[in-house]
C-alpha cells in the first residue's frame, strides 16, 4: 500500500504521526498546497517511508499526475470539503482507491431551505458510485470521526445491541477551553461555517431527507466522562446523508455542543456576509470574505498547547434491544488534550479525527475490509475496526446505558 495524505494541516500532520507508528504500508507521501508545511511534517517523523511534496488540490490533473508519479495506491483527503470534487476525480482518474473526513459539499434549496433538501452532502460522490464499482475502486467517504467513528458505533449498535431501531442521533460536545483566545475553534473555522450555517439535515423512514433552520430543536445533553450537560443543536452533518443508506432505522439526527457564544459569532458572521465564499472586490482584488475570517483566526493545528479539556464524540441510539424490551445507549470516545499533546504533540480534536482513517487504511490493507463503488463507514462490519482501534492504538471507547425515558 503507497498512501498519499493530502493536506498537511491539524488532520493531515496528525494521520502522519499516527501511521508512523504502524507498519502495515510501504510508503506514504504527505502532500500540501505549501510544500514546506508538508517538508515541516515529513521532518518530524524522520522515516525513509515518508516524503513530501507540494500539489494544487483544485487541479483534479495535478492529484492524479502526483498519484501517478509516485505509484499511490490509497488516497487520504484531509483537506477542505471544497476540494473534495477534484481530489475524488483525480484518484479516480489515476486507478487509486479514495477516503475522505468530509463529503462534497452542499447547496440549499432554491425557494425552500429550511424545509427541502438542495444538493445534499456528497451528492456529488454517490451520483459516481457505479463508474467507482465498474472500475473495482472504493470510494470511503466520511471516515474521519464524525463523520466516521460514529458511524461504526451505529453499526455495531444495529448489529448487536438492537432488534430494532427508534432513532441514531450522533451527539458531539466537549469542555475544551484555550487560554489566550476570546474565540478560537479547535477545527477548520471554514468547514465550521459551513455545516454550521447550512440547513441543518434530518432523515425520518416516512419523510426521507429534510431540512430545518440552523441551530434547531436545542436539547441538553449529558455527556460522559467529566464533560457533563451541554446544549446541542441541529448541525448540517454527513452521517444524516450515511447511516440511513445502509442501516435500518426510523430517524437519524446531527446535534452538536456549541455553545451560546459561538453562535452567536457565527450569526454575526452571517449577518455581515463574512460566511460568503465568493469573491467580493476590495480595492484593486477579489477576496472570499470566507477565507479572510479564517485568516484572522489561529491555525487549530497551533492550539494544542493553550488548550485543555476533553471532547467527546458518541452516537446515541434508541429502540428495542436484542431482548425486546426498550434500549437506549451512547457509545463513544473521549480524547483528552493533555494526553494526545503529550503523546503526539496533537490537540485532541484533529488528533481524535486523524486516528479513524489510519485504522481504516489498515483495515484495507490487512483485507479485514473491502469492497468498490461510493460507501460510508457503516457499509462495513464494526467489529475489526473496533478491535484494531483498541488493541492497535490503545483507544478505549464507552457504552454508556441510559434509562428510555431519559430523553
Amino acid at each position: 500500500m503507497r498512501i498519499l495524505i493530502l493536506g498537511a494541516g491539524g488532520v493531515g500532520s496528525s494521520a502522519a504521526l499516527i501511521a508512523a507508528r504502524r507498519d502495515f504500508y510501504e510508503h506514504i507521501v504527505v502532500a500540501d498546497y505549501d510544500h514546506d508545511r508538508a517538508c515541516a511534517v515529513v521532518d518530524r517523523i524522520d522515516s525513509e517511508r515518508f516524503s513530501a511534496a507540494q500539489v494544487d488540490a483544485r487541479s483534479a490533473t495535478d492529484v492524479a499526475d502526483l498519484c501517478r508519479t509516485h505509484r499511490i495506491s490509497h488516497v487520504l483527503n484531509v483537506v477542505d470539503p471544497r476540494f473534495v470534487t477534484s481530489i475524488f476525480d483525480g484518484a479516480f482518474a489515476a486507478e487509486a482507491h479514495y477516503l475522505d473526513t468530509a463529503m462534497s459539499l452542499s447547496a440549499p434549496h432554491a425557494s425552500d431551505p429550511h424545509n427541502e433538501v438542495g444538493i445534499k452532502l456528497g451528492d456529488y460522490q454517490f451520483d459516481r458510485s457505479p463508474q467507482w464499482q465498474e472500475a473495482g475502486l472504493l470510494a470511503l467517504c466520511g471516515i474521519g470521526v464524525e463523520p466516521g467513528l460514529a458511524d461504526i458505533f451505529a453499526r455495531y449498535a444495529a448489529d448487536h445491541l438492537f432488534s430494532s431501531i427508534d432513532e441514531i442521533g450522533i451527539r458531539d460536545g466537549a469542555n475544551l477551553a484555550v487560554a489566550g483566545h476570546d474565540f478560537a475553534p479547535s477545527f477548520s473555522i471554514w468547514t465550521t461555517i459551513e455545516e454550521c450555517l447550512n440547513p441543518p439535515v434530518i432523515w425520518e423512514r416516512d419523510r426521507g431527507w429534510y431540512t430545518t433552520a440552523p441551530f434547531s430543536e436545542p436539547e441538553v445533553f449529558d455527556f460522559p466522562e467529566g464533560i457533563g450537560p451541554v446544549e446541542c443543536v441541529n448541525v448540517e452533518h454527513e452521517e444524516v446523508l450515511l447511516v440511513p443508506r445502509w442501516i435500518e432505522c426510523n430517524r437519524v439526527t446531527f446535534k452538536y455542543g456549541l455553545g451560546d457564544e459561538f453562535i452567536e459569532v457565527l450569526q454575526a458572521l452571517h449577518k455581515l456576509g463574512l460566511d460568503r465564499t465568493d469573491p467580493v472586490p476590495v480595492g484593486s482584488t477579489q477576496v472570499s470574505p470566507r477565507d479572510v475570517v479564517a485568516a484572522c483566526l489561529p491555525d487549530p493545528m497551533t492550539l494544542g498547547d493553550a488548550m485543555s479539556g476533553k471532547t467527546c464524540a458518541g452516537t446515541w441510539v434508541t429502540g428495542t434491544g436484542i431482548d425486546g424490551t426498550p434500549r437506549e445507549v451512547y457509545l463513544y470516545h473521549v480524547t483528552d488534550n493533555e494526553w494526545s499533546m503529550a503523546e503526539y504533540g496533537a490537540q485532541a480534536v484533529v488528533w481524535q479525527t486523524a486516528m479513524n482513517p489510519v485504522i481504516a487504511l489498515e483495515l484495507l490493507a490487512t483485507g479485514a475490509w473491502s469492497g468498490s463503488g461510493v460507501c460510508g463507514p457503516e457499509a462495513f462490519a464494526a467489529e475489526p475496526f473496533l478491535d484494531l482501534m483498541r488493541n492497535g492504538l490503545n483507544q478505549h471507547w464507552g457504552l454508556q446505558e441510559r434509562s428510555p425515558t431519559a430523553q
